[in-house]
């Protein structure tokens, strides 16, 4: 082997050194924060109260203990969380895939203007909306419900522009029409044909919707009132405005740890359709 055949060979290990090394370091801050949180979980509030350590303590079930027997109903919050989360990820998707669906594999005369109409919606910020959406919540007395969590969600125009960018690069509209030709009804096109090309896709949509929703804390602080229906954001933040006399570092650190947990179950039930929509993209005739 020559020195010019040498060369590009080194080349390449060394990016790839460097790569390594850039992932190892933003893995290593990604993680540590979650090792602090739940290193914390383990500690008393007078251990909190006396600065950092990376060791854990073994308050562990007296803050676990003090979470589920308080004041608060944190298993209705893990519920209601879920619901909502759960609900608005399942809608979400389908119905943005189906709107991208129908911009990609349809020919209409204000395609455009939709498609456009739809992008122009994502430079509204929500808090502008809100008031409005407060007002018709009361009107409709859907307070203290799950429902207007649930179905605002479908609407979702950056979720509709990640599936229609996705479907340009994946979805042949050959395939459609063959599908067409064989007899095959449109919603028969789309469940069978068109969700099983969108997996990754749906997967990436999907845990964002989940986590988006799962964290939001804004509109729900607005209309759930009561307690017992209440998600686990609004909880936490109750729990961290408590007196100082009921205030107990320890347990807000348990749940907060406790509410990442079905977030990381989520992760890890649809990642595999990621890797696998990776691998199957990277197969070429």
């Amino acid at each position: 082997m020559n020195k010019t055949q040498k060369e590009p060979t080194n080349s390449v290990h060394a990016r790839r050194a460097i790569a390594y090394v850039v992932l190892v370091i933003l893995s290593f801050l990604c993680l540590f924060w979650f090792a602090i949180l739940f290193v914390n979980a383990t500690r008393s509030h007078g251990e909190l109260t006396k600065g950092f350590t990376l060791i854990p303590s073994t308050h562990l079930p007296e803050n676990w203990s003090g979470l589920i027997h308080g004041t608060l109903p944190v298993l209705n919050g893990l519920i209601n969380s879920v619901v909502v989360a759960g609900s608005a990820a399942i809608l979400c998707t389908y119905f943005s895939t189906m709107t991208a669906y129908a911009i990609h594999a349809y020919d209409f005369k204000l395609k455009k203007f939709f498609f456009t109409f739809i992008l122009a919606i994502m430079m509204i910020p929500a808090q502008v909306t809100s008031l409005g959406f407060l007002q018709l919540i009361q009107k409709m007395k859907l307070e203290d419900n799950l429902i207007p969590l649930i179905l605002p969600a479908i609407a979702a125009p950056v979720t509709f522009f990640y599936m229609k960018q996705y479907m340009d690069s994946t979805l042949s509209l050959s395939l459609v029409e063959a599908a067409r030709i064989d007899g095959a009804g449109e919603f028969k096109i789309f469940n069978n044909i068109v969700l099983p090309l969108m997996k990754p896709a749906i997967a990436v949509q999907a845990i964002f919707t989940f986590v988006s929703s799962w964290n939001n804390y804004f509109i729900p602080a607005l209309i759930l009132h009561k307690d017992k229906m209440k998600t686990l954001p609004v909880l936490i933040a109750q729990l961290r405005s408590a007196d100082f006399l009921k205030f107990d570092m320890g347990q807000v650190y348990m749940m907060i740890a406790f509410s990442i947990f079905p977030v990381i179950v989520v992760y890890l039930i649809l990642s595999r359709y990621i890797v696998a929509g990776v691998a199957l993209g990277g197969v070429k005739e």
